[in-house]
């Protein structure tokens, strides 16, 4: 059952994307960022109510409590590094190094958490690494693209790193409470840093001037958000997270699926073999 999760979560995830892109287009990232952890925290507490795990709350010991903070805190550290990369980076070489995480995840839950990695998973994270490696490709324009420093590289490879240790610490967090209550309680702590960024950088006044279409994207971002993390995290309760953030990251073809209907993106040829790369190294990971 954990397997039908892992491929909500990566559904959900990728339709995020999408929506998320169409709430962006004057909206500062950073500002819908936080819009949309308030609509995830309401839709996870919701299910909290829902599922009735608030009873648990009580019955928390502090080593649980401590994991799904910093669970929290790496997710929120993820988010700022991510989009401070796609600030001074390109989009289509940022997001493959971002989705490299899988590679990274697989790796902390052998050394930490003991689980094996098998022959198909040893092939299958060489073939990520290279479709990775593929997809970092900027697209081609007829005019000579300005030149970029390393600095955006650095934020991606932060990005790819906490969102590893999300995985991981989330994984040991949860072990003793529902996934529902402990989704809720780490989209509280993202919520906190979330605002705290808009704060410091002095974009508290744009929440006002967001258009209503882009508010209106920005919300079922959000629900398709809190969706996707039920899910992952429900499955990751259930199954090794050495497969479940593997299956989560094929969300990059939902993405760039609904991406090409909407905006009509399309893969250049070596981009695509890089996709098919990443693709054959997921299965792989599942045999």
């Amino acid at each position: 059952m954990w397997i039908f999760f892992a491929v909500g979560s990566a559904f959900f995830a990728g339709v995020t994307a999408v929506l998320a892109k169409c709430g962006i287009r004057t909206t500062d990232s950073t500002v819908a960022t936080a819009i949309r952890t308030i609509v995830v925290l309401i839709f996870a507490w919701i299910m909290v109510l829902v599922t009735g795990s608030q009873s648990q709350l009580g019955g928390l010991d502090g080593t649980t409590v401590l994991f799904l903070i910093l669970s929290g805190l790496a997710t929120g550290a993820s988010w700022l590094c991510y989009f401070r990369a796609l600030q001074i980076g390109d989009i289509n070489k940022v997001v493959p190094i971002d989705k490299s995480s899988t590679v990274l995840t697989i790796l902390l839950a052998f050394l930490l958490l003991g689980e094996p990695i098998g022959l198909f998973q040893g092939v299958g994270v060489a073939l990520i690494g290279a479709g990775t490696f593929l997809m970092i490709e900027p697209k081609r324009s007829g005019k000579a693209a300005a030149p970029q420093g390393r600095g955006w590289m650095l934020y991606a490879f932060g990005s790819a790193v906490f969102a590893s240790l999300t995985a991981i610490l989330g994984k040991i967090g949860i072990q003793g409470v529902d996934s529902n209550l402990g989704t809720a309680i780490r989209t509280g702590v993202v919520l906190v840093m979330a605002w705290a960024m808009v704060l410091v950088t002095g974009k508290a006044g744009e929440v006002r001037r967001v258009p209503g279409r882009e508010l209106a994207f920005i919300c079922l971002s959000g629900l398709a958000t809190g969706a996707s993390w039920l899910c992952y995290y429900r499955a990751l309760q259930d199954g090794l997270a050495s497969v479940v953030v593997p299956i989560d990251k094929l969300s990059i073809l939902v993405t760039i699926a609904f991406s090409y209907l909407a905006f009509h993106e399309r893969l250049t040829r070596k981009a695509s073999w890089g996709l098919a790369l990443i693709v054959a190294g997921t299965l792989a990971m599942l045999l």
